[in-house]
């Protein structure tokens, strides 16, 4: 064999063993691609973002495969990357809220809205259980109360709340009480004391039980009161039927819409807001129905004046025995927000365009 051929054969043995290297990280990595994005969810509340750190995440993992050693899990290891990545990222970014966690409720306008204004808020975002349904254990057997902590963690209530606290403590809380991670391995990954992460899951779990809404009550997704609930809200909305709407309402009921900074609590207020607001509109929505943060919800869609309907909200519903407690309403939701739910912009024209009863 020549030299300029057997400089190629080797070559070629190169590229052979880049190339079954990169297929058994992919083989070995891509089962926890779903876990991982819900971990940064947790971390960051954004869809978004989450998938830019799972990116990030997967890619130096890549650089660092052939130092992967074993001396963890790989799955460990893998938690390990994504949460270095969200808290540097946490360095450069304010935390997302929800309106309830800015100002108090607000009064219910009697003339019309004014126009949304622009704001330097970072907003919360809802996470489309389709992105991350094995990991919330849906449509896959999992440990009861294993299974019971994953889908509380990712209500959005409780992701409203994590992001109030401080990141290291956020990712402190997330590990040990979600992922189950011991103390000291906590502390390995932050470079802090064990006494240290059990002070700051002391904190985390004080301020958590402050900030958050109890929830008590609550409907499970797999209950068949479930869907009927569902179904009746799409109904009321579709017919812009108020008086149905509020017997689906409990009387504590709050109402958010990101990114109108203004909310309203109490079936009287929110009563009178879609009185006004919303039903009083010369064209109905469609409703359809979907899923976000393990909780029932709807995409609303507005007919134009043609008759083509336009995506306008997604709206993640707090169900409990007593009836909704929650409405947040997500306004004017980006293209790859709906594609993460696998729903379009736009859906066909109606005709004739649905109109509120009257």
């Amino acid at each position: 064999m020549t030299r300029g051929a057997t400089q190629t054969a080797r070559r070629m043995k190169t590229v052979d063993r880049a190339d079954d290297t990169r297929e058994e990280f992919g083989r070995l990595t891509d089962p926890y691609r779903r876990e991982l994005l819900a971990h940064c969810y947790r971390m960051l509340g954004s869809v978004h973002d989450a998938e830019d750190l799972v990116q990030e995440t997967y890619l130096r993992a890549w650089r660092s495969y052939d130092g992967f050693e074993g001396r963890a899990s790989l799955r460990t290891w893998l938690y390990r990357i994504a949460t270095n990545a969200c808290l540097t990222a946490l360095e450069s970014r304010d935390r997302r809220a929800l309106p309830s966690g800015l100002a108090a409720a607000s009064e219910p306008p009697d003339g019309p809205l004014d126009p949304a204004r622009p704001t330097e808020t970072a907003w919360l975002e809802p996470m489309p259980d389709a992105l991350v349904r094995l990991s919330l254990g849906l449509g896959a057997p999992a440990d009861p109360a294993a299974l019971a902590i994953s889908r509380q963690s990712m209500r959005l209530a409780w992701v409203a709340a994590l992001q109030l606290l401080p990141p290291r403590q956020r990712a402190a809380l997330i590990l040990h009480d979600v992922l189950a991670w011991r103390a000291h391995e906590i502390a390995g990954l932050l470079g802090t004391s064990t006494a240290a992460v059990n002070s700051a899951l002391q904190r985390a779990r004080a301020q958590l039980q402050q900030d958050a809404p109890t929830e008590d009550g609550l409907v499970e997704p797999d209950d068949p009161k479930l869907r009927s609930v569902l179904d009746r809200y799409a109904t009321a909305f579709e017919h812009a039927d108020l008086a149905a709407l509020l017997r689906l309402l409990r009387e504590d009921v709050v109402v958010e819409m990101p990114p109108r900074p203004g909310w309203y609590a109490g079936r009287e207020a929110c009563g009178r807001f879609f009185a006004v607001q919303v039903f009083s509109r010369e064209r109905g929505f469609v409703m359809v129905p979907t899923e976000a943060n393990g909780q029932p919800a709807v995409l609303g869609y507005m007919p134009d004046e043609h008759g083509t309907l336009h995506a306008h909200t997604v709206q993640v519903l707090t169900v409990t025995d007593s009836g909704i407690s929650r409405i947040i309403a997500f306004l004017d939701p980006e293209p790859s927000l709906l594609a993460g739910f696998g729903l379009p912009l736009t859906l066909p024209a109606v005709t004739p365009p649905p109109t509120p009863l009257q």
